[in-house]
């Protein structure tokens, strides 16, 4: 071998070794240290897939929903065929300068193929069982390399499966927890319906299991994007299982509690752990999944224009109001109460406009009642729970 080949020998397998080296540290970063933007191009490639299903989608809003609900899977699918046809190329680049001398075919009296398709066969066979009968490795190093090739097929085959189970029993979880928060606001997106329901009649003390509750499926819903950070792209077609729909009725829910309540018959309910923990983690999740998927980043804290301000005082009251007719004792204070619910909105309002326009849910799908305020006086009377259902 002269010395051309011999470079060209070292360079390909000095490049095949780093490529699965390359990938098996994706694989592990992604599946098993499971922290949120870890892998080394899983991340970005799950994000340019994304940016491209919304280009793709823009010019077609009839079938904008449906198109972008494919996403989530098929970011899956190139995720796998990424990590397979890597580990594969990987090992036919050190696989091919050899083929013919270290690496022969078992066939008497047959030319030796030494193309990169015949090194990629050889590579692929090698993963799924222990090699080709058709070529045979010819030295102790590329024995030790198919052995490895193998046992590195079988793990990846065994982790992707287990990722993919986990993958879609988070994905089941955070469906049903947002199914939850729709039911519990009467399926209008209104976190005062909400209230309503955890507290009839102004008695908390049953409904703030309620709220125990759903802090807690905040914050396993929190951890699921940590450990499977895929489940974002996962976006379906009706808005109650947006992100941003999920966000608004907690966080909305803990604005109105701390802003149109009265602090004497409710103090211990606004200081209570429930309340600032349903706050927090929602806070959290926001505030994680904007550093790491928003592509501008955290998003600025403008202070809000007085059309704003408008807007968020007519939905304050129009949340004043359903809490009144489900005879909930409320702020004495009023104008105190707005500029509590103004305050507290501003520290939020924003991440939920840049998750929407990101996952392409218009606001006025999420924000219901924020968009019309007077939606919710259009609802049936309170009293109608005593005996409607449904």
């Amino acid at each position: 071998m002269d010395g051309h080949a011999i470079v060209h020998a070292i360079v390909f397998m000095l490049f095949g070794a780093l490529l699965i080296v390359l990938v098996l540290l994706d694989v592990f970063l992604t599946v098993l240290y499971a922290r949120i933007g870890a892998g080394i191009f899983s991340h970005q490639l799950a994000c340019w897939t994304w940016k491209l299903f919304r280009a793709i989608s823009r010019p077609f809003p009839r079938w904008r929903d449906q198109a972008l609900s494919f996403c989530g899977p098929v970011i899956i699918v190139l995720m796998v065929f990424v990590w397979v046809f890597g580990v594969m190329a990987g090992i036919a680049l050190i696989v091919q300068p050899k083929l013919g001398t270290s690496v022969a075919s078992t066939t008497p009296g047959t030319p030796q193929p030494r193309g990169f398709i015949t090194a990629l066969y050889i590579a692929g066979d090698a993963m799924t069982t222990v090699g080709s009968a058709e070529y045979r490795p010819q030295t102790p190093f590329f024995r030790m390399l198919f052995t490895f090739g193998s046992v590195v097929g079988f793990a990846m085959i065994t982790l992707t499966l287990t990722y993919l189970l986990e993958i879609y029993n988070a994905l089941q979880a955070r469906n049903t927890f947002a199914v939850k928060l729709h039911h519990a606001s009467g399926d209008s997106g209104d976190a005062a319906e909400l209230i309503a329901g955890v507290g009839p009649r102004g008695q908390f003390q049953a409904g703030y299991a309620h709220l125990t509750e759903m802090s807690a499926e905040m914050i396993h819903l929190f951890e699921a994007h940590h450990f499977y950070a895929v489940l974002l792209y996962f976006r379906f077609r009706e808005p109650q299982y947006a992100l941003s729909r999920m966000a608004l009725l907690t966080l909305d829910a803990v604005t109105l509690i701390k802003s149109a309540l009265d602090d004497e018959e409710f103090g211990w309910l606004k200081e209570s752990a429930a309340v600032a923990q349903l706050w927090r983690s929602t806070m959290s999740l926001l505030t994680e999944l904007a550093t790491v998927f928003l592509p501008q980043g955290m998003p600025q804290e403008p202070e809000p224009d007085e059309a704003t301000r408008r807007r968020w005082i007519e939905r304050y009251h129009s949340g004043l109001d359903r809490l009144k007719a489900a005879r909930i004792k409320t702020t004495r204070d009023e104008r105190r109460g707005e500029e509590i619910y103004i305050a507290l909105r501003a520290r939020w309002d924003r991440y939920l406009r840049a998750f929407a326009e990101h996952m392409m849910h218009p606001m006025d799908q999420v924000d219901l009642v924020g968009a019309d305020p007077r939606r919710a006086e259009r609802r049936p009377e309170s009293e109608q729970r005593l005996r409607a259902a449904g």
